[in-house]
């Protein structure tokens, strides 16, 4: 059976800035289970699951019509007031 890709590809090593979040018991099992479909299919081992998070934030603002549209917006107008 062929299974949908999944929205992210790759973990990016990059200089973290701490973060701390709760998260219902059930969107971290969702993690978890996310993280372990992720390495069997990229071969990319994920020891820790919340590195995602990260990831998947990214994606979501990346893909949020709205926010980029505005994002956009008051970037050109910063760069037109300076």
């Amino acid at each position: 059976m062929k299974f949908p890709k999944l929205k992210l590809t790759a973990v990016v090593d990059d200089k973290p800035v701490k973060l701390a979040v709760e998260l219902p018991a059930a969107v971290h099992r969702d993690l978890i289970a996310y993280a372990e479909i992720l390495s069997r299919e990229t071969g990319q081992a994920i020891t820790d699951p919340t590195k995602l998070v990260a990831a998947m934030l990214t994606r979501f603002m990346a893909t949020d019509r709205a926010f980029v549209k505005i994002r956009r917006t008051r970037q050109t107008q910063r760069v037109g007031t300076g």
